[in-house]
């Protein structure tokens, strides 16, 4: 009788090459121990530069106690900023959260600038984080035993016993250690947030202001070299049509029917007047329907993408209605001009607590943002009421923001967004 020899079970086989669990762990420790330990290198070398500035405030401290060199303070503090400001980006990125920054503007006459160095909460901010990074800065320098200690007790425990990283992962513990000392010492106070929203405030109601001044202006034109001239003819027709009314009917009847073409565009004139206020449109029909009237009389072809909200809220605040309307009227109008794109495309999606326009085009772009600013360009105007100079201060007048991509080529995305609450 013949056996037959039963196969042998099957043994998984180890992972090729270096797979194995213990040494992949082992890597992966690694890679976040060098990234830490290039952190904290690039922040010791930035405490090694603070340990010279020293010599610059002690600089500083002497000119400004000696009154002659009382000019060296603020350009100490704008150094400071641009240091501190260096060192929030490279805690940023470690953290991956961005920190704000709250600062007063140093400008105008000594005097000024030296009293807002001395008062801006930014600078004792700074201050403060400057003296503490004297001592935490040189973290870097607790990495240098830990690596090779790291290497062989990590390596065996890792590559042979298969164990968790004890060592080496302080490393990483050091460099988050770091970075949240960082976070918590220039996050601005909230009097710096205070101040610094005091001075938004200042700045948008002085375009508010201003903004408010070129509507008057621009309405006034309107009305005078409009309706006003329209109707003066008018007057003047009718006149000398009474007066041609006994002995030439016939004229009388021409003057007269000028006269009523006279009042027909001078109703249109006022009509022209009166949207450009707040069109009557807005107050019937929304803004969205609003919005798809502007889209059926641009020359484009817009595509209208609306989103309410899910439980069918109350309208935005009129205010808010109508700087988005203006907003989309002044982004078709610049691209029917000078895109030279056939199409156009308005969203307008909408929560609770904010509403968001953006109207895009595929034309050339090119749009130049400091002619947004002030400067003649695409999408500027010189007049200070229209434009995007006359969009940024509409919107910044409800606290709202811009943004305009416009890169050379295209596409050019014009979005807003305004608070509702």
């Amino acid at each position: 009788m013949v056996e037959r020899a039963t196969p042998a079970a099957r043994v998984p086989a180890p992972p090729r090459g270096h797979g194995a669990p213990g040494v992949m762990s082992m890597r992966a420790t690694m890679r976040k121990a060098g990234r830490a330990t290039v952190h904290l290198l690039v922040a010791a070398a930035m405490a090694f530069g603070m340990y010279l500035f020293i010599t610059v405030l002690l600089i500083t401290a002497v000119g400004t106690l000696a009154v002659i060199g009382c000019w060296l303070l603020p350009e100490t503090v704008l150094l400071l900023r641009r240091i501190s400001g260096a060192k929030r980006r490279l805690t940023a990125a470690r953290t991956g959260r961005e920190i704000p920054e709250a600062y007063r503007d140093i400008d105008g006459p000594l005097t000024e600038r030296l009293r807002t160095a001395v008062r801006d909460p930014g600078t004792r901010t700074d201050l403060r984080w400057m003296a503490a990074y004297y001592v935490y800065g040189a973290l870097a320098l607790l990495t240098l035993p830990l690596w090779p200690l790291g290497l062989v007790v990590d390596g065996v425990g890792c590559g042979l016993l298969r164990r968790r990283a004890v060592v080496l992962p302080w490393i990483v513990r050091l460099a988050d250690l770091e970075a949240n000392w960082s976070t918590a010492l220039l996050r601005p106070s909230p009097q710096a947030r205070l101040a610094a929203r005091v001075e938004r405030l200042t700045a948008t109601r002085a375009d508010a202001v201003a903004a408010h001044d070129a509507e008057l202006r621009r309405i006034e034109r309107d009305l005078h070299d409009g309706a006003q001239a329209r109707l003066v003819s008018l007057s003047m027709r009718i006149g000398l049509a009474k007066r041609a009314y006994d002995r030439d009917p016939d004229a009388a009847r021409k003057l007269l029917d000028d006269a009523q073409e006279q009042a027909e565009e001078a109703l249109a004139e006022l009509r022209h007047v009166v949207r450009g206020i707040h069109p009557p449109i807005l107050t019937d029909r929304g803004l969205t329907g609003a919005v798809r009237a502007l889209a059926t009389a641009s020359p484009l072809r817009v595509t209208v993408d609306v989103d309410e909200p899910a439980d069918d809220g109350p309208r935005a605040p009129a205010a808010v209605e109508a700087a988005g309307y203006f907003v989309v009227a002044e982004a078709l109008t610049n691209a029917a001009r000078h895109s030279g794109s056939p199409t156009a495309t308005v969203r307008l999606p909408r929560t609770r607590r904010e509403m968001r326009v953006s109207v895009a085009d595929e034309g050339s772009g090119g749009v130049d943002e400091l002619g947004a600013a002030g400067t003649p360009g695409r999408g500027a105007t010189d007049e200070g009421g229209s434009g995007l100079l006359g969009v940024r201060r509409r919107v910044a007048a409800l606290d709202g923001t811009v943004r305009v991509s416009s890169p050379v080529g295209g596409p050019t995305v014009i979005e807003v967004e305004l608070p509702c609450m």
